[in-house]
């Protein structure tokens, strides 16, 4: 886990790597899979969730591609305040959950098909054909050597 000092400037310090860091390279380091946790510089208050959801409007607010369509943020919204509204986030989190595990087994899968592809057999079985004659010494050579 990274953790980060924010100071009054708005400049993050990222104390695990002892360097400066901007909200792009925290985005990269969440986008690896990093976690991080952020405290402000003045009373060490954990103020991660406000940079996580602010890396988050500038995702959706940006080109890259937008995953949180306006009727799911609206919906989100709504859930403020309302009796169901931490069934919902437990609600969220484990369909994110089970979402990347899929997406994790779909991905073996894949990967399992793309080594069962009769090319990449062949392809193989050439390549381990090609080693296994190289290898072999043939009755001319050994004519030319006596």
């Amino acid at each position: 886990m990274h953790k980060l000092k924010k100071y009054p400037n708005r400049r993050l310090y990222d104390m695990t790597e002892s360097h400066y860091v901007t909200i792009d390279d925290v985005r990269q380091l969440i986008t690896r899979g990093e976690s991080i946790q952020v405290v402000d510089s003045r009373d060490n208050e954990d103020i991660t969730r406000s940079v996580l959801l602010q890396i988050l409007a500038e995702q959706e607010s940006g080109g890259a591609g937008q995953v949180l369509t306006n009727r799911v943020i609206e919906q989100i919204i709504r859930f403020y305040g309302d009796q169901m509204g931490s069934v919902a986030a437990r609600y969220i989190e484990q369909s994110l959950v089970a979402f990347l595990d899929h997406q994790e087994q779909w991905r073996t899968h894949l990967k399992q098909l793309n080594d069962l592809n009769p090319l990449n057999v062949m392809r193989q079985a050439f390549e381990d054909a090609q080693k296994e004659w190289q290898t072999v010494e043939t009755p001319d050579d050994e004519v030319g050597r006596g």
